[in-house]
């Protein structure tokens, strides 16, 4: 019987208001997000911090003073190690936040006190992106050498087209149709956003993001249906890949089409959900004559998407970089998917 760790990578979420502005000049000092070289990025992410905090702090008082990403975050651990117990291996599941606590430097030695015989990293992010599971997978291979954790480690890089997950999705949509039987909204799928240049320079993540609602779709089998894809939480004066969920939800009204949001991206409530999805965006699409606006709760702990997890776990093969499906899934063009990159290094 082996002793196997499974990390949970997730972004992480201010738990206080005192908080924010720290949480943010992590998000922002990352070479991920910023790419500017010391001291600039430094300056940069104290800058856009300061300015940003008393927004953030406004975000944040509507979900009591912090964020439940964290509580979320453990009841699926919670949940995917009760899942797990009945395998031949023994698992631990630990959970390692990006830019909040429990940070990957703690973590790494919470998993060497367990002393595993194989590491096994899994994002909380269906879909690749450099500025998530990137940028998490690439700090826990720094901060795990220099603890000399040494034991084989596993990574799944993305799954966006996983059963578990699409199935738990379908679910939630059908749930939702059901209860307004006779209405039939527009389906927009929101996923967070990224900068144009992130996606220029070939990260995956749209591509990846159109992959899991077109195995959504396929398997909600509802003929034509009227449904969309677009992106949220811009921030900044760069440009964002498009379109924008407020331009949808804008095109919806003049449509006098209702509505029924869908967050692809995010499995678990957060800001972008809570407060963007459910307060900001519902004042928006009212403003703009949406006839009615639904959205669709996050996957979190729903059983198919633990099962989904859990059974990508065992199957996974030991010591390897892979996708849902093992080898690489994403076509050439994109240049910075992980599992292509480390295929043309090995």
């Amino acid at each position: 019987m082996a002793r196997k760790a499974v990390v949970l990578f997730n972004l992480g979420g201010p738990d206080t208001l005192a908080a924010v502005e720290p949480f943010l000049f992590n998000l922002f000092y990352d070479p991920a997000i910023i790419g500017s070289p010391n001291p600039l990025r430094y300056l940069v992410a104290k800058l856009i911090s300061k300015r940003r905090a008393p927004i953030a702090k406004e975000i944040y008082k509507h979900l009591g003073g912090g964020s439940p990403l964290l509580p979320q975050t453990q009841d699926q651990a919670k949940a995917l190690e009760d899942y797990l117990s009945g395998d031949q291996d023994e698992y631990k599941v630990f959970i390692a936040m990006r830019y909040w606590h429990p940070r990957a430097e703690k973590t790494v030695k919470q998993v060497a006190n367990f002393d595993p015989d194989e590491v096994i990293l899994l994002p909380l992010y269906p879909q690749y992106s450099t500025t998530t599971t990137g940028s998490s997978v690439e700090e826990w291979e720094k901060l795990a050498k220099k603890a000399k954790l040494n034991c084989p480690t596993t990574s799944l890089c993305c799954y966006p087209k996983n059963a578990g997950f699409v199935g738990a999705c379908v679910d939630l949509i059908q749930q939702k149709l059901a209860e307004i039987e006779g209405e039939k909204p527009r389906l927009l799928f929101s996923a967070h956003g990224l900068p144009k240049k992130i996606v220029d320079a070939g990260d995956p993540y749209p591509w990846q993001v159109e992959q899991s609602v077109i195995a959504i779709v396929d398997k909600l089998g509802i003929q034509d249906l009227d449904y969309g894809i677009c992106y949220q939480s811009r921030v900044g004066p760069v440009e964002w890949i498009k379109p924008a969920t407020e331009d949808e939800i804008s095109a919806a009204g003049a449509d006098n089409k209702s509505l029924m949001i869908i967050p692809v991206a995010f499995v678990s409530e957060h800001s972008e959900t809570l407060v963007e999805l459910d307060i900001e965006y519902a004042e928006l699409a009212k403003s703009a004559g949406v006839p009615n606006y639904y959205r669709i709760p996050t996957v979190t702990t729903h059983l198919k998407f633990i099962a989904g997890l859990g059974e990508m776990v065992k199957s996974l093969t030991i010591g390897q970089l892979q996708s849902e499906k093992g080898p690489v899934i994403c076509p050439t063009t994109h240049g910075a998917c992980e599992c292509r990159k480390r295929n043309k290094n090995d």
